[in-house]
């Protein structure tokens, strides 16, 4: 089979001269945008105000944003409390200078967390119904706002996969050279016009050969959740499973976190403190339970309360 051996080496952003819109934090307004209005037909079709829908997308960018970091930070990067405090809530790096970073370092499992206790507030606030019937449709949109993540993730050479010898492999290049080593390896102080040279021009092939071909793991992902998305999708609109409270939620759980406990095995470790169990990574760790909730709620969960 012919090798791809693609070179990933894109810009960050959309220099828009004042400001630099990250191809990341772009993909993240896309997701929730998308999912906004996807909420908007299906709470059309449950009769429900737009002055909850409002609310709802208010609940949701703050919980899973705040889920995600504050996820990513207590799993996989805890001396940052200790370190680099403020750094977790704002998108700058103060230890060792103040540089602009953007939100770096976001945990599904803990968007997953926030998600759910942003929803049991949003309930208990606004919806007044339970939190399960909130959290049946609101996995339709969730599912899909993680693909554009993953997709994100990609455009940001994080998240990358283990060396290969795939036809899929992918050199990333800001992986290998972060934005210090490329200026040194190259010698132009530009790190933009680095990187470029380093993708672009032939003198720098052997700078580029180094990089080792990796499993766009980040791509496996957004796949599978391409599907997860269209087969919730038809669950709610083309059968009867929207009545059974529980089902759908326990569906995204079990079809989500089984594609991540699989992609971890082409992944490589993040973070600094990685644990490991009978072989397991800390993401296969952290999606067992997720899954073990989902298939709970598809089978076994019986509400104790009617739907208002």
């Amino acid at each position: 089979m012919l090798a791809l051996d693609m070179v990933w080496n894109p810009s960050k952003g959309i220099d828009l001269g004042f400001f630099t819109l990250h191809y990341y934090s772009l993909m993240w307004i896309v997701a929730f945008l998308l999912g906004f209005n996807i909420m908007k037909r299906i709470y059309k079709n449950e009769n429900q105000t737009k002055e909850s829908l409002d609310s709802l997308f208010i609940y949701s960018v703050l919980g899973i944003m705040l889920g995600a970091r504050l996820g990513h930070v207590i799993f996989y990067q805890r001396e940052l409390i200790s370190e680099d405090f403020f750094s977790i809530f704002l998108p700058f790096k103060f230890a060792g200078g103040f540089e602009f970073t953007g939100f770096q370092g976001l945990a599904s499992h803990g968007a997953a967390i926030g998600m759910i206790i942003s929803m049991y507030l949003y309930n208990k606030k606004v919806l007044k119904k339970t939190i399960i019937w909130i959290l049946d449709r609101v996995v339709v949109p969730v599912a899909l706002g993680a693909v554009f993540v993953r997709i994100g993730n990609f455009i940001n050479s994080e998240i990358i996969g283990k060396a290969t010898e795939s036809s899929l492999g992918v050199r990333f290049v800001q992986d290998y050279y972060n934005k210090y080593q490329i200026v040194k390896v190259t010698g132009i102080q530009d790190v933009n016009e680095a990187y470029a040279a380093v993708g672009s021009d032939p003198k720098y092939a052997e700078l580029l050969n180094k990089v080792p071909l990796r499993h766009p793991a980040q791509l496996y992902e957004a796949g599978s959740y391409i599907l997860v998305f269209l087969i919730l999708l038809y669950c709610y609109w083309k059968t009867n499973k929207r009545q059974q409270p529980g089902f759908l939620f326990g569906l995204f759980l079990v079809l989500l976190w089984t594609v991540r406990f699989f992609v971890e095995f082409v992944k490589e470790p993040q973070g600094d403190e990685y644990l490991t169990m009978l072989g397991l990574n800390t993401g296969q760790l952290l999606s067992i339970p997720f899954i073990l909730i989902g298939l709970y709620f598809m089978f076994m969960y019986k509400p104790k309360t009617k739907l208002a």
